[in-house]
């Protein structure tokens, strides 16, 4: 991944998410390209108040960070279309996570996480890398950085 420009210059993985993720209408992108938008003007369209010219720096920005991949469709005129990269993907987790944290503290709420089975509410859980047991309690600790 390229140089990120430091708004939070603080060796801390939430501060460095948000050197990349943190500015405005940038988040929203993301879930539009999550729920599977691919087309410049229908993300634009569905977040109205965003301008082209912001979602094209927003695009560029997440492009140079290797979250969103472009592919030319039509070259006259030029027409992409946006898809997340794996780690781009993998930011489903966090969108989840505020989906629940929404359903709890925020009025009106308008969706909430359910199983594809029976449509029954759902939670996030912890569990351990070596054996997939269920972990109650989590804290964050630091990783050594020596080289």
């Amino acid at each position: 991944m390229k140089k990120l420009k430091t708004k939070y210059d603080l060796p801390c993985n939430i501060a460095q998410t948000l050197n990349i993720l943190g500015d405005r209408w940038t988040l929203l992108i993301l879930h539009e390209l999550l729920v599977g938008e691919t087309n410049f003007n229908t993300i634009k369209e569905k977040l109205p108040g965003l301008s082209a010219n912001l979602l094209s720096q927003r695009l560029k920005s997440l492009e140079d960070e290797q979250i969103v991949k472009s592919e030319l469709y039509s070259s006259h005129p030029p027409r992409y279309a946006y898809t997340l990269t794996a780690s781009g993907l993998a930011l489903e987790d966090i969108f989840n996570s505020f989906i629940l944290w929404g359903n709890h503290y925020v009025t009106p709420c308008y969706k909430e996480l359910v199983s594809v089975e029976d449509d029954v509410a759902v939670e996030i859980g912890y569990y351990r890398k070596d054996n997939g047991q269920r972990v109650e309690a989590i804290h964050a600790k630091p990783i050594s950085t020596k080289v």
